[in-house]
């Protein structure tokens, strides 16, 4: 048995040794209790306990505090995108025929640091979901979003942990750059219906996010075919999780888009099998419970009026708004 115990513990310090000890001093780097914590705790809320402590409770009203949260992830996003243009070698690493980075030790700290605040960005990514528990709009906590979120967390500390490499600093650019639209999109519906107009890009926004992991993908393949000078572990797990985003995001998309093309008389799309679903509700699956699309229906003379429905953010309901 205390063979074990001592196994045990030095595997459990080795973990806690990262490639530089300056990173091992940062904010939970230290080893990955701490991480594994804030995830655990992240899984327990959003699954479970937040559900439970909301079944008997009307949805929170966060529209200030959402559009305050949306308004610096897009600030947040345009700073990590610059920082990682300004102090990264990333365009010379793409262009070179064997991407070789020579960095000096003041150098990889500023990559360090990038990534750092990428990771950070991760932690906060997490709000997302609770929001999303708070106001009640449990459907929209699926497993797409819930993966996503927790291995972005896991990894991009692990890539800081055990090993950085120029590949993150392309891939913390595309997501960032993703981020600053998908943010804005969000800060504008949290606004109120007023803007709801103004959303009708938001099946673009998917994608988007698949042009994004087939760029992220095309770089690792070709890192990998270059023989560049950088992590094959980290290339090869980049390109694994990156085809499995793809599935996800391009199921989810088939789903959401592709299957509600035909629309009856009563503005109800209709599916290839002959359910149908009401447009509205379709629109709230697709978009995260913000976005809107047209809808038809009847006044007291059995006359057909144009309506737009918007999506009262705070209560989670679905109000007729007529057209100008």
């Amino acid at each position: 048995m205390t063979t074990y115990m001592k196994i045990f513990e030095e595997r459990i310090s080795g973990l806690a040794k990262g490639v530089d000890e300056t990173v091992d001093s940062w904010f939970l780097m230290s080893s990955p209790a701490p991480v594994v914590t804030v995830v655990l705790v992240y899984l327990a809320f959003v699954l479970k306990i937040g559900p439970e402590y909301m079944k008997n409770r009307k949805p929170m009203d966060l529209k200030r505090i959402m559009v305050f949260y949306n308004a610096f992830q897009v600030c947040y996003s345009i700073w990590m995108c610059r920082t990682s243009f300004k102090e990264s070698n990333v365009m010379a690493s793409i262009l070179s025929k064997k991407c070789e980075i020579h960095r000096t030790r003041e150098q990889n700290l500023a990559l360090y640091s990038g990534a750092w605040f990428y990771f950070f960005s991760k932690i906060i990514d997490l709000l997302d979901t609770t929001f999303f528990v708070l106001r009640k709009k449990n459907n929209q906590v699926s497993f797409l979003h819930v993966y996503h979120h927790t291995i972005t967390v896991l990894f991009s500390w692990g890539y800081l942990k055990y090993a950085p490499g120029e590949q993150g600093v392309i891939i913390g650019i595309l997501n960032s750059g993703v981020h600053i639209i998908m943010y804005f999109y969000y800060m504008v519906a949290a606004m109120g219906p007023q803007y709801q107009k103004y959303l009708w890009w938001k099946k673009y926004m998917t994608t988007i996010q698949l042009i994004q992991f087939v760029l992220i993908l095309g770089y690792m393949l070709t890192v990998g075919a270059k023989g560049c000078n950088m992590p094959k572990t980290l290339t090869f797990f980049f390109v694994g999780n990156t085809i499995i985003f793809l599935y996800l995001f391009g199921n989810f998309y088939r789903k959401t888009y592709q299957k509600n093309k035909t629309v009856d008389a009563n503005g109800n799309a209709m599916h290839s099998g002959g359910r149908s679903m009401n447009l509205a509700q379709s629109a709230l699956r697709a978009a995260g419970g913000m976005g809107c699309m047209p809808m038809q229906t009847k006044n007291n003379n059995n006359n057909n009026v144009d309506y737009k429905p918007y999506i009262d953010l705070n209560n989670n309901s679905v109000k007729p708004l007529k057209m100008e």
